[in-house]
């Protein structure tokens, strides 16, 4: 008996493998053929069924055929015209059955007119044949032509079914045996691939999910045995191998709590990425990866208006700063997806700008392929610049004549430019100057700068300098009317000199883990997320505003560094040590938010708050201060440059190098004004 069962199964699979080979073959000129055959056969078994089986069809001949040859051509050119022989048909799905349906009822209604109107005109022409012809014909015809079409995709899923059910054909054996976590769309995706890409290596052998009303289902012949709750009953019965959370949008405590339960077990964990990091919101195999900090301290998916915002940037000129950085590659990304004209990778560093260039190269040639456009792709354009060159910035400008300008470029690290403040002052504040300037000249509609929450009462040389950029912005926007905002969040995971990266190479060498304090506390957000925001902030900026992320509760690094160690599958202060060396200079303990005397409401956005008043509270004496700025750079002038940014920077209270009465000499100090002529000698910004 068992071996009937394999041979019948044997001469399944080989026939199976003979007709999808045979399928796979066929090309839209094979398929023409096919459809005039099936359009001149189709009116014939219409009339049959009209005729409620009755094949005495010889009175009806004459009418017949000319009916035949108008169904035929009609049909044709409906087809031809519409582009139905230009689809490719392995894939089909729900889309290309409703595009059929769509074309057939076209057919339908234009061979019923023209029957209507032979039947007025020449009415010994088809005086036999019944009225419900066209339309019995143009049903007929939809059923042949989309079963041949749909064929293929039967084909291909009743072969998956028996990979999947039948131990008999594939040796399971070898196989990593997977427990899916998540029985939604995501992780039912991943089961699909799964049983189609047998050779990959894994096997779905049971799904959970915390939906009771999934409990005991079978989806796709997988189980679903219980909530996470069950998870540690069931490993040892179905024998796994890995645990797969395949919840993209699920809370960070959740993936905690899993990850907890698993480790427990000694069973490896893996997940999908958030949902924020999944630009085409698809899933694959190829998805799946280790689990992440980002995951355990991620929040819920924010909710981007994502059709304004791709009507905000469609069709348009971008020009982004810094476009190799962490938070620059990552607009680049989301900005590309929604379809602008042209995009202009404006940064410092060739690799970074050719990295992320080819990538945007290749999403593009994605994206186009998955919308099957007919139209003009995206152009991408790599413009290796220093901001702080306005003569190379200015050819920028004059050569692609941007509609909106992303400025994510600056220098970010707070101790470094604690000790190299000329650096802070040259990149972050003439830097933005000068493409406030080019945007203004070029008359750019719309102007976003990334700042910091360092910008909020700074203590350090990199928050003044943000703080001065963003007054260089507001100020803009107030004098010409334009809709140019600034943007502040906090940290972000796994961008460039976050944290994470710091600590993961620690672990590495086997620690120890250096912390500065045990109570510093820092607001997180992932790249993804960040950058959605800052995209919906573009939208809703009406110009002369600061936006500001809602980043959540703040996060003890402590306690960072602690969940890094264990999902390294280390022990804290067992395995790796933590470390606490002191703050570094400029160094806050806890991030601040708001501003002395700013004044913040709501946004249309639950996670945007906006600053209103923000254009009213900036000196009378910024242009002044900037060119001062300037010229104590350009002398390496450490100590004037944080004389500058304390009568500038309201809530700034710098260390100074020197000894005492240092700053009572600089209040002395002559600052020439090289554009009007005036001498700066003591910068008294008012404050409103």
């Amino acid at each position: 008996m068992n071996g009937l069962f394999m041979v019948s199964h044997w001469l399944l699979d080989k026939s199976t493998k003979v007709l999808l080979r045979n399928l796979l073959k066929l090309r839209n000129r094979h398929l023409f053929i096919f459809d005039i055959v099936v359009f001149a056969i189709t009116p014939f078994l219409a009339l049959i069924v009209r005729l409620d089986g009755d094949l005495a069809i010889q009175p009806y001949l004459s009418d017949l055929i000319t009916a035949t040859l108008l169904f035929v051509v009609v049909k044709i050119g409906v087809f031809y015209s519409l582009g139905f022989y230009r689809r490719y048909w392995r894939y089909a799905g729900v889309e290309e059955l409703t595009y059929v349906a769509m074309l057939i009822t076209a057919g339908i209604v234009i061979q019923t007119l023209l029957f209507d109107v032979i039947d007025f005109t020449l009415p010994w022409a088809v005086d036999t044949i019944p009225q419900s012809l066209p339309f019995i014909d143009g049903l007929l015809s939809c059923i042949f032509i989309g079963a041949l079409r749909f064929s293929v995709r039967v084909v291909e899923r009743s072969k998956n079914s028996r990979i999947a059910f039948s131990p008999f054909i594939h040796n399971h054996n070898h196989k990593e045996r997977v427990l899916i976590v998540g029985a939604g769309s995501a992780g039912v995706s991943l089961v699909e691939e799964m049983q189609k890409n047998y050779h990959l290596g894994f096997r779905a052998v049971g799904f959970i999910d915390d939906d009771r009303t999934k409990l005991n289902a079978r989806i796709r012949g997988i189980q679903v045995f219980g909530d996470r709750h069950s998870i540690p009953y069931i490993l040892e019965p179905l024998n796994v191998d890995k645990v797969i959370i395949a919840m993209p949008s699920v809370a960070g405590e959740v993936i905690r709590e899993i990850v907890d339960i698993c480790k427990t077990s000694g069973i490896q964990t893996c997940t999908l990425p958030g949902i924020n990091e999944i630009l085409n919101g698809k899933v694959s195999l190829n998805s799946i990866r280790d689990v992440r900090i980002e995951d355990l301290l991620r929040r819920e998916p924010v909710q981007t208006e994502i059709e304004r915002v791709a009507e905000f940037i469609n069709g348009k000129r971008i020009l982004i700063t810094g476009a190799g950085g962490s938070i620059g590659s990552e607009l680049c990304r989301q900005i590309c997806s929604c379809h602008p004209k042209e995009i202009m990778l404006v940064g410092h560093g060739e690799n970074s700008v050719f990295t992320i260039q080819q990538e945007l190269n290749q999403l593009v040639q994605i994206l186009k392929q998955e919308t099957r456009s007919s139209g003009h792709a995206t152009k991408i354009h790599g413009f290796i610049a220093d901001i702080r060159f306005k003569d190379r910035l200015r050819h920028a400008f004059d050569k692609f004549q941007p509609d909106v300008v992303f400025h994510a470029a600056a220098h970010k690290h707070v101790p470094l430019m604690e000790m190299n403040s000329p650096e802070a002052i040259t990149n972050n504040v003439i830097g933005t100057k000068n493409l406030v300037d080019e945007a203004l000249r070029c008359k750019v509609k719309h102007f976003v700068m990334i700042s910091t929450d360092k910008a909020v009462n700074p203590t350090n040389i990199m928050g003044a300098s943000k703080r001065v950029a963003e007054m260089l912005v507001l100020q803009a926007a107030k004098q010409k009317g334009k809709s140019y905002v600034a943007v502040r969040f906090g940290n972000v995971l796994g961008s460039r000199g976050s944290v994470v990266p710091t600590f993961k190479k620690q672990i590495a060498a086997g620690g120890p883990i250096t912390v500065t304090h045990p109570d510093i506390c820092r607001y997180f957000m992932t790249i993804p997320e960040a950058v959605q925001l800052v995209l919906q902030a573009a939208v809703l900026g009406r110009g002369g505003e600061v936006l500001m992320l809602n980043m959540g509760e703040p996060v003890k690094i402590v306690d960072l560094a602690s969940e890094l160690i264990r999902l390294s599958g280390y022990r804290v202060n067992k395995d790796i040590d933590i470390v606490f060396t002191g703050l570094r200079p400029g160094e806050k303990l806890f991030e601040e938010l708001f501003i002395e005397g700013e004044e913040y409401d709501p946004t249309e956005h639950e996670k945007l708050f906006m600053v209103k008043n923000s254009s009213r509270i900036i000196p009378k004496s910024l242009n002044v201060s900037v060119d001062a700025l300037c010229q104590a750079a350009d002398k390496n002038d450490t100590n004037s440059i944080k004389f500058l940014l304390e009568q500038l920077v309201p809530g700034y209270k710098p260390k100074y190098l020197d000894e005492l009465g240092q700053k009572e000499d600089l209040m002395n100090k002559e600052f020439s004004n090289t554009s009007d002529g005036k001498i700066l000698k003591k910068i008294e910004p008012k404050r409103t």
